[in-house]
């Protein structure tokens, strides 16, 4: 969680694995969503914001830090 806030507060890109799909998105912010904590991430390519719920993320990594 460190990790992942350290991101947020730098705007660092984040590799991350969820369901066997692997993301790599620009860190926005950390929320809620349904009552669990949520990473936010901006996808360059389509420019959308996507929303990952921690428990469902497998592994992160900050990249460029």
């Amino acid at each position: 969680m460190d990790r992942l806030e350290h991101a947020v507060r730098k705007g660092l890109r984040v590799a991350l694995n969820r369901r066997g799909t692997e993301y790599i998105v620009t860190a926005v912010r950390l929320t809620t969503s349904n009552n669990r904590d949520a990473f936010v991430g901006h996808l360059p390519m389509t420019g959308e914001q996507l929303t990952f719920v921690l428990a469902d993320i497998d592994s992160f990594q900050v990249i460029g830090d």
